[in-house]
């Protein structure tokens, strides 16, 4: 007896984009507003399927990213993979999820299948009130996570920072990205022990307080020895006792 010959199952490729970015003192993900069926109307994430069996995956990551939302010139690393069956209503699809982290990027213009683009604060995005489309909210979540853990480990936290800055802004960009309230003294102790994390750059500047702080600039590592670690101890600003959370961050 002869097997059934094997037939590959029809799955669809998409890309889809975590695009994170500091606006103010809050982090915030571009999300667009679906223009079409699935989920029309719902909050997503720009992505999309390949273009054809030709186009590469970050190809087509770059492309949706420029029609959905205009950017372009991002730098994307690969996020994770996420292929459940049932994610889509469409049918078995799997998406290739990007992540970018950037500083000072421009206001999004949609395009394409995206009624709207813009840029929600996670919080905001990741909150009950809010609806995702697909398994958006799990892939925005991990990417905030990988985010957070390349603060830990990388002087990304710098990027954000203007060319000159002050321990209280660094500390101000680490707290926006991790979600939680740092104490300056340890901060600045943690900072200052990271060897080649910040540099000394010249005279003071007069705070809003009208104290003088010292100014730094990005030294010339990009891995973090010691790292900097998010304390086990600390409470989320977004949870529920946000108010109480004042412990810093330690050194594993």
């Amino acid at each position: 007896m002869h097997a059934d010959p094997w037939e590959p199952p029809a799955v669809l490729l998409a890309a889809d984009l975590v695009i994170l970015t500091l606006r103010g003192a809050r982090l915030h993900v571009l999300l667009v507003h679906r223009g079409i069926d699935p989920y029309q109307g719902a909050l997503a994430l720009p992505g999309g399927f390949l273009r054809d069996e030709h186009e590469d995956i970050e190809g087509a990551a770059r492309r949706e990213l420029s029609e959905e939302a205009g950017l372009v010139d991002v730098h994307l690393e690969t996020l994770g993979v996420y292929g459940e069956p049932g994610r889509d209503p469409r049918g078995r699809v799997v998406s290739v999820a990007h992540l970018a982290i950037a500083p000072r990027l421009p206001e999004p213009t949609a395009g394409t299948d995206a009624a709207d683009a813009c840029w929600i604060p996670v919080e905001d995005a990741l909150s009950s009130g809010v609806e995702l489309a697909f398994d958006h909210a799990r892939i925005i979540a991990d990417g905030v996570e990988r985010a957070r853990t390349k603060l830990e480990y990388t002087a990304l936290a710098t990027a954000f920072c203007g060319e000159t800055f002050t321990i209280s802004e660094l500390q101000q960009v680490y707290e926006a990205v991790w979600g939680i309230q740092l104490d300056p003294r340890n901060f600045y102790r943690k900072v200052q022990g990271s060897r080649g994390f910040i540099v000394a750059a010249g005279p003071m500047r007069r705070t809003a307080n009208g104290r003088p702080a010292r100014l730094f600039r990005a030294g010339p590592v990009q891995a973090l020895n010691p790292p900097m670690v998010r304390s086990a101890h600390v409470t989320p600003q977004d949870g529920p006792a946000a108010q109480t959370a004042a412990e810093g961050v330690r050194q594993s």
